[in-house]
């Protein structure tokens, strides 16, 4: 089987491509192009791709991403190339025979004001949160398109395209942009490089008392990788045609002034901490129902202190890779 990883120079898609290597599938069976080679914005080079390609099954982890100031900042480049990079690859693996394919979408999707643990069902039952919106729209498109392929086509053409939704992510290959990264990777640059230069003080945007659910990217890979594998018949008794995602998340969450001190544990940072009450918070909460995963058959397993001392560990060797060139 031809595997086709689109996004694999990413966090997650590289991820993906070390699980589905550990699992023993050949190299030689896996696809990739970086952007210089395809961009899957652009809809006649990609139906170009597949073409010449002819991937059995699809993994579509590319995406643009970012925190919550690159969304503010750029929410026109957040809904139209996720919403470009979705619709071309999803109706291309459709046109040229893709039978599987998995669309990884993001627990922003759901309303700002969901009930806690957040189950799939609370999609579209709520407004969401303004700071993502653009970016949380093209996510719920892509799983509305995945949900209309199947029913149109599923029975006729044989094709099963599934969607998973993963909390916050962190682990080996994240962006670690000042301005354009997540918080966990932000706090782990803030803390290390106040730790070398002897700052005083690292001051965390907000309040700190938002709660926020991490899972390790490997750990993501792997549920990727199993949701997949999972028999059509037993996918489909536990979800429904037009509510057929699955959340993917550790069941934990930890409040953001949590989280910072935990950073600072890890990256040994002897300073103090400072809140910056003129920044938003964003969602108070947001922690993931994976009970559906649990009945899959998959439970996280990396802890969170576990998986930020691996992270810790690669973002250091990677500062030194850059500083000895």
């Amino acid at each position: 089987m031809r595997i086709y990883i689109a996004g694999h120079n990413g966090m997650v898609g590289s991820a993906i491509r070390r699980a589905l290597l550990s699992s023993g599938q050949r190299d030689s069976d896996l696809i990739y192009r970086d952007h210089s080679q395809l961009d899957l914005t652009n809809q006649a080079a990609v139906d170009k791709f597949f073409v010449s390609e002819r991937p059995d099954i699809v993994y579509l982890a590319a995406a643009k991403v970012g925190g919550i100031h690159a969304n503010n900042t750029y929410p026109a480049d957040f809904i139209y190339q996720n919403l470009m990079i979705q619709s071309n690859v999803i109706h291309s693996a459709f046109r040229h025979g893709v039978k599987r394919l998995l669309f990884l979408g993001s627990s922003c999707i759901y309303p700002k004001d969901a009930d806690q643990p957040i189950s799939e069902s609370a999609l579209l039952t709520g407004k969401l949160e303004p700071t993502n919106e653009p970016y949380a729209i093209a996510k719920i498109a892509g799983i509305k398109l995945c949900e209309s392929y199947n029913r149109q086509f599923g029975e006729s053409h044989g094709i099963d395209y599934r969607a998973v939704m993963p909390t916050n992510l962190y682990g080996v290959g994240d962006n670690y942009h000042p301005e354009n990264s997540h918080v966990i990777p932000a706090l782990i640059r803030r803390f290390h490089e106040a730790k070398l230069r002897g700052d005083p003080v690292v001051t965390i945007w907000g309040s700190g008392s938002p709660r926020r659910e991490f899972l390790y990217v490997d750990d993501m890979a792997l549920a990727c990788i199993h949701v997949m594998n999972v028999s059509k018949d037993e996918y489909d008794s536990f979800v429904s045609p037009m509510l057929s995602h699955v959340n993917v998340g550790s069941a934990e969450d930890i409040s953001i002034s949590e989280l910072a001190n935990l950073i600072k544990e890890v990256v040994g940072y002897e300073g103090d901490i400072e809140y910056d009450l003129s920044k938003p918070d964003g969602t108070k909460r947001k922690l993931l129902d994976v009970k559906l995963l649990n009945r899959l058959g998959w439970k996280a397993k990396v802890s969170l202190k576990a998986g930020l001392n691996i992270t810790y560990s690669e973002f250091r060797n990677s500062e030194k890779a850059v500083r000895s060139k």
